[in-house]
């Protein structure tokens, strides 16, 4: 990937890049066995995102997701004024598909969820799109390679399916802001049209280079993702062995909460002393604490640092 980088041209960075980010969406489409007419390439998921409540969502009617998921998909509702509604997650904060509306116009389906990390398997996906094909159905794949079958396969069958990725993830490209979507021509042909009326600023060559080269590499692609599960279920089980209940995770993190503590008291007292972590104000996980799957070093200092916490934090009472 480094090497696709240094080969971009002083020629290539005095033009204007490809607006159809050709090279990647082809390099994209070899990969999964589709045409490169059902890849859109984006400045990250999250634009792609956008571009599909611009293009797809709005004006449609209801839109449903879970209540517990990516912060910004409430934002964008707002933002562009589609109807909207939360699905709440079951008792043991799994996606529950039959919860979603048939009747809705589309649902947006993050899988793996965050900040739970739990997934959908593959059959349940495609029973969505069979049980509703009228329903468009937009899934999310930011943290699919770490345990979760992408939905990528269906497209062919499904004509209301959008799936999203990022390269910023397990292709380890969060500096360059490279998003995908895959779907039926129609569908990426309606994101293209919304892009090219207002946004003028496509994936940039450099980035584009280095996606495709990432995409290419599937030595190193598989290597790291397996590093990063294997980490993943030695912290899991460490932390178990600490007292704490961790959720199953397929993605490159552990959503966690422990009996004895509760989770502001954990993420003040690990910032003190320099572990930085993700916590929400959610009523329905406040006591929990997101963990990102870093080094197996890493790990390991986050595990030194949490005992000390338990050593010298005090209990909570019972309620």
């Amino acid at each position: 990937m480094l090497a696709a980088i240094r080969e971009v041209a002083g020629d290539d960075l005095a033009r204007y890049p490809d607006p159809n980010s050709r090279r990647l969406c082809e390099a994209a489409a070899a990969l999964y066995g589709v045409a490169p007419e059902q890849v859109f390439a984006g400045n990250g998921s999250d634009e792609v995102l956008a571009h599909c409540f611009a293009a797809l969502l709005g004006g449609r009617g209801l839109l449903q997701f879970p209540d517990i998921t990516y912060s910004f998909y409430p934002v964008w509702s707002e933002l562009f004024g589609v109807e909207h509604a939360c699905v709440p997650l079951r008792e043991d904060f799994s996606i529950a598909p039959g919860d979603f509306s048939r009747e809705a116009a589309a649902v947006l389906m993050p899988n793996p969820n965050a900040p739970t990390g739990m997934a959908l398997p593959l059959v349940a996906i495609r029973d969505m799109l069979e049980q509703a094909p009228q329903r468009l159905l937009v899934v999310d794949e930011a943290y699919v390679d770490f345990g979760a079958e992408s939905a990528v396969p269906l497209i062919a069958e499904h004509d209301n399916l959008l799936v999203v990725q990022t390269l910023s993830k397990c292709r380890a490209l969060a500096g360059l802001r490279l998003g995908l979507a895959f779907g039926q021509r129609e569908l990426i042909e309606a994101l293209r049209r919304v892009k090219d009326s207002f946004n003028s600023y496509p994936v940039d060559c450099v980035a584009e280079a280095a996606g495709a080269a990432a995409l290419a590499d599937t030595d190193w692609f598989e290597e790291t993702r397996q590093r990063v599960m294997a980490t993943r279920e030695r912290l899991r089980e460490r932390l178990q062995a600490l007292g704490f209940e961790v959720l199953p995770s397929q993605a490159n993190f552990l959503f966690a909460r422990h009996p004895q503590r509760s989770g502001a008291q954990l993420f003040v007292a690990l910032r003190e002393r320099g572990v930085i972590l993700r916590r929400w104000d959610h009523p329905r996980i406040s006591e929990f604490i997101r963990i990102t799957v870093g080094t197996d070093a890493q790990c390991d200092t986050l595990l030194g640092v949490l005992g000390e916490v338990l050593r010298d934090t005090p209990e909570r009472a019972a309620v």
